[in-house]
């Protein structure tokens, strides 16, 4: 077997981890095929003064079950959802913590999020102004830093190569994976543990995105409908909460200790609109380059790719440049492209999100199945793709699948995979 692809180490996928709102992995991707959605009313924050009362909330999350107690207390929920998810993933990759220390020097951590561990630097603010100005918690501003869920993984992982923490904003699990990929392909590291988080599900980062008018509204008596991602009567995005890590390896590394593949990530990039600070450059240029420069560091033809992991979001002005740029790239060939987006069941989890299709992705790959588009029932003429809607979609010849990612300040990023 060829143990190099394009003159560097093939990168494979051998673990996979998650904390969302339909579960973990297993439960995820079942409800994934089944059109199944994880958003609901929100249970664990006040919403009496938000119009918005639902998202993609993570119930039932008992960090003491990775974590010992005292410790789960002083972190972040970013943090707890990543080491959860880690251990998940190091489990399902056939490892354990002290296989792992002993390679220690030759694995790497990078974990992406967008705002970290947020609502700890919120509310120990409001604690130090609101109690007469007392001594402030010392740890609660470093537990707040947007590093700590990738520096908690490495930690409780026993990983100590290369450490790495993007923040580009909803781009950052997807990117994160694509940096990743790259420690191994350049020989910094054996094995990477990667993904991405988010945990700011709180009521200040409602009502901010609510003032953007982002949100999708009216939905509060059924919230399932409410993310109708390329669905002409879309009206906003639903904000959740979640993260997904992979355990990712080069192939002569997995082979040696006999590991499970699940797929291999043959390409990845990242690209910038330079454009505006929250608005999406409508003509897609921005993810015309990602997309296009993901497909040429894969050495893979547009002909060649079958799926798209949609970015998805549900919004009017991102479905539209989405579905714009996706036909710049492909041209004629994106009529023949099935498209679904994971968002229409789990909602946003901003930087949690493209580590999740990360994996929604490689499932696919593995069960030769794309999930569907839920909630698309009006075609928009700006939209006029194939968005598998509704029912999942037997593929069995499925072998090459590419995944979008774009955030707030123009930051876009792909990852092409590959079957095994």
């Amino acid at each position: 077997m060829e143990l190099l692809r394009n003159g560097r180490p093939r990168v494979v996928i051998t673990g996979l981890g998650a904390v969302t709102a339909l579960g973990p992995v297993k439960s995820l991707w079942e409800s994934l095929k089944a059109g199944r959605s994880g958003i609901r009313r929100i249970e664990t924050i006040p919403i009496e003064h938000v119009e918005v009362k639902i998202g993609g909330e993570v119930r039932d999350f008992d960090p003491t079950l990775y974590i010992e107690p005292k410790e789960a207390r002083r972190m972040g929920r970013a943090s707890q959802f990543a080491v959860a998810a880690a251990q998940m993933a190091v489990e399902d990759a056939g490892l354990t913590i002290a296989e792992i220390e002993e390679q220690g020097e030759r694995v790497g951590v990078v974990i992406g999020t967008s705002l970290g561990a947020h609502e700890m630097a919120e509310q120990s603010t409001f604690k130090y102004k609101t109690s007469g100005f007392r001594k402030p918690n010392p740890l609660a501003l470093i537990n707040a830093l947007p590093n700590m869920p990738a520096h908690y993984v490495s930690r409780f992982m026993r990983a100590l190569g290369p450490l790495n923490a993007p923040s580009t904003a909803c781009a950052a699990g997807t990117q994160a994976v694509g940096d990743a990929s790259e420690l191994i392909k350049n020989g910094r590291a054996d094995m990477v543990i990667t993904g991405g988080v988010e945990a700011v599900l709180q009521d200040y980062a409602l009502a901010g995105f609510e003032a953007m008018q982002a949100l999708a509204t009216g939905y509060n008596d059924n919230p399932e409908r409410a993310s109708r991602p390329f669905d002409a009567n879309r009206s906003g995005f639903v904000f959740s909460e979640g993260c997904g890590v992979l355990v990712i390896e080069s192939l002569a590394h997995a082979l040696k200790r006999g590991a499970r593949i699940y797929a291999e990530i043959l390409g990845h990039a990242s690209s910038s609109d330079a454009y505006h600070i929250a608005a999406l450059d409508p003509e897609g240029m921005g993810a015309t380059r990602s997309m296009r420069w993901a497909l040429e560091d894969a050495h893979v033809n547009v002909e060649d790719i079958q799926y798209i992991n949609a970015h998805g979001t549900s919004t009017q002005a991102n479905d539209a440049m989405e579905t714009l740029a996706i036909k710049r790239v492909f041209g004629e060939q994106a009529y023949n492209l099935a498209v679904s987006s994971t968002k229409s069941m789990l909602g946003h989890a901003l930087g949690g999100s493209g580590a999740i299709e990360a994996i929604a992705s490689t499932l696919s790959l593995v069960d030769k199945v794309i999930h569907p588009t839920i909630n698309y029932e009006t075609p928009d003429p700006a939209c006029d793709l194939d968005y598998v809607p509704n029912e999942a979609r037997d593929v069995p010849d499925l072998k090459y699948v590419m995944s979008n990612s774009f955030g707030l300040g123009g930051q876009n990023a792909t990852i092409v995979l590959g079957a095994f």
